[in-house]
């Protein structure tokens, strides 16, 4: 069972989508990001986010971030199922594994609806 409603979910597709589509790497991760926070609540949507974060860290050969993101897969379901994940974790390396952040004004409103 879904547990981000529609409007969320939607959402989540199309920063997946732009992702792929992005001119650059830095856009292609800031909708990665994007799609992170809105997948959190989502057992199977966190996990195949964290996957395409993996896939763009072997791409722009980033072996810190891959390993990163390794270690994220491993962890996002069973985060999601039990609600232990930080929100608005934007789900990069750089940021903690547990750093909470802020949400952005537009992906709360999503994840409200």
């Amino acid at each position: 069972m879904p547990r981000i409603g529609t409007v969320a979910r939607d959402l989540y597709r199309r920063e997946m989508a732009a992702s792929k589509t992005a001119g650059d790497p830095q856009q292609r991760w800031r909708h990665l990001e994007r799609a992170h926070i809105l997948s959190q609540p989502d057992p199977w949507l966190h996990t195949c986010n964290h996957v395409a974060m993996l896939a763009l860290a072997l791409r722009c050969r980033d072996r810190r971030e891959a390993l990163g993101q390794v270690v994220r897969i491993v962890v996002a379901a069973p985060g999601s199922m039990t609600g232990r994940y930080p929100e608005g974790n934007t789900g990069r390396v750089a940021v903690g594994l547990t750093t909470p952040m802020p949400v952005p004004a537009d992906l709360a409103r999503a994840l409200s609806a």
